[in-house]
């Protein structure tokens, strides 16, 4: 068939014989028709089959080849044929088609409309003058009509003689009815091949997951739920969309959306591995460091790392589908080659935001503050909740939430309380008359810390000193130790208990001397 195509098309290419007799089995020719010019045939024969009615199509082709009795059968098939073909692969322009009876005199007995690329050569489509009754009739050349089925087969539409006519009749968006609905099919098996494939897949591989002795890769299996169904999705969608014989930028768009779809399924699971590596990197340090403070380091570390690398994967996935689009690919040629202006620009425009980012990086290895840590910040006492590559967040003792740039905690001094360990001092401060016992005092701490200060005390430091005087009390300070978590509430009861302790003698209670007619009055001793 092939070879006796070629030779065809070669015999038509290198011979041009004057018009021959055109042997008409369709019937007589309807008044409608208009052969006269290769102008009026062509547009004849697209008005014709673009109202569906190939049999008045089928008189616009030569099917002298074809014998007399399927030529009312043949006719009509090869003319919806080459409608799909011409609809689909050549773009005929009507202004350069010869509207005069004679024809283009250049080519004497045809006009050349265009080719159409296949298997390595190109078909003809051309339209041929012949002789019905002695009259001249331009139709498409038995070149062009022998190989209307071979067009066919390569380029027309699946299914094209069983699906109805209305498929076809009207584009809408630039595709027929039939791929619009063809594209929706071929959706909904994307989705539904997703879910099922997913399901199985993960089925299977947490099957010899759990064949392992070790966890991760079940927890592995787990975070590839989700990522895995959009490679999915574009594989199978990949596969259903080229028999539809979308338009050049309807197949563009469709193979972008794939692409895209693998990007973000590769970013998802990219950040989903970042928390399971993190997840799991945290629970052993937990259980090897039995320092808190070590734990809570390589926690904040964990932290904005994994918030740094989660940037980097979206920067590299955002720019992985911006450069997919011709537009943004000039845009950024575009920017470098004016690099110099650009490059200053958004350096003094982005200045705060990359310095911001640069600090947090640098917080995370420097480490002034860890999630956890007790700190002093603009006159405010709270706890390090949050860390951000830009801002910190800090839970005050009345639940209240400081949102601080990183930045301030690298340019401005600030008070770490668990910088070093969990350890802390306390001073109590008291205001005594002179004639206070200290040594009772000391007792009485030494009872209060042994009755009420388990669980806050660190049962090493309790010391009782007098630290400075005036001319009527003198300062007595109580320094403690105890956890940066209660070391507070240690002060607070203590405090409390010792107040309570002078008042019981009211003489050791700061009070005012005065002298009347020249004898002092002096409070009273301690009570018997």
């Amino acid at each position: 068939m092939m070879r006796f195509l070629v030779f065809t098309l070669a015999a038509g290419l290198l011979v041009v014989g004057p018009a021959r007799a055109l042997d008409e089995g369709l019937g007589e020719v309807p008044s409608d028709v208009d052969r006269s010019s290769p102008l009026a045939t062509v547009q004849g024969f697209q008005t014709a089959a673009h109202h569906a009615d190939y049999d008045l199509a089928a008189y616009y082709l030569a099917l002298d080849w074809v014998p007399r009795e399927k030529q009312k059968t043949e006719g009509p098939r090869l003319a919806r044929r080459l409608r799909f073909v011409l609809d689909r692969k050549l773009f005929l322009d009507l202004t350069a088609i010869s509207k005069e009876p004679q024809g283009d005199p250049a080519k004497p007995g045809y006009d050349q409309l265009g080719a159409i690329p296949l298997e390595k050569q190109n078909v003809p489509i051309r339209v041929s003058k012949y002789e019905v009754d002695g009259k001249p009739a331009w139709v498409f050349s038995q070149i062009t009509v022998r190989a209307v089925d071979t067009l066919y087969d390569a380029y027309g539409p699946p299914l094209g003689e069983l699906l109805p006519e209305v498929l076809f009749a009207r584009p809408l968006g630039g595709l027929e009815l039939w791929q619009w609905v063809g594209l929706l099919l071929a959706f909904g098996a994307a989705l539904l091949a997703g879910w099922l494939l997913e399901r199985v897949g993960l089925a299977v591989l947490a099957r010899l997951a759990r064949m392992t002795r070790v966890t991760w890769d079940d927890q592995l299996v787990e975070s590839a739920r989700g990522p895995l169904r959009l490679p999915i999705w574009a594989f199978v969608f990949s596969v259903a969309t080229p028999p539809l014989l979308l338009p050049p930028e309807w197949a563009h768009g469709t193979s972008v959306l794939n692409r895209s779809l693998l990007v973000i399924s590769a970013a998802w699971f990219a950040l989903h591995f970042l928390d399971l590596a993190s997840g799991m990197v945290e629970g052993r340090v937990a259980k090897i460091h039995e320092n808190v403070a070590n734990a809570r380091a390589v926690r904040t570390q964990l932290l904005l790392l994994r918030r740094v690398l989660a940037v980097v994967v979206w920067i590299f996935a955002t720019a992985a589908l911006l450069m997919q689009f011709t537009v943004v690919r000039t845009v950024g040629v575009s920017l470098l080659a004016s690099a110099g202006v650009a490059g200053v620009v958004l350096g003094l425009a982005a200045q705060k935001s990359i310095g911001a980012l640069l600090a947090g990086i640098q917080l995370s290895i420097t480490q002034p503050i860890r999630i956890g840590d007790s700190v002093l910040i603009e006159g405010e006492f709270g706890t390090v909740e949050e860390l951000n590559l830009t801002f910190v967040v800090i839970r005050t003792w009345d639940l209240r939430r400081l949102v601080i740039p990183v930045l301030q905690f690298l340019e401005k001094p600030f008070q770490n309380w668990s910088k070093g360990g969990v350890e802390m001092l306390g001073p109590v401060a008291l205001q005594v008359d002179w004639t206070t016992d200290i040594d009772a005092v000391r007792k009485e701490l030494a009872r209060v810390l042994a009755a009420e200060g388990k669980g806050m005390w660190d049962g090493k430091l309790a010391n009782v000193q007098v630290v400075d005087s005036t001319e009527r009390t003198m300062q007595v300070r109580v320094l403690l130790g105890g956890q940066v978590d209660s070391i507070f509430d240690l002060r607070c009861l203590v405090r409390e208990r010792l107040i309570t302790f002078l008042r019981r003698t009211p003489a050791w209670l700061p009070h005012q001397r005065v002298e009347q007619d020249g004898v002092p009055l002096v409070p009273p001793g301690p009570a018997a």
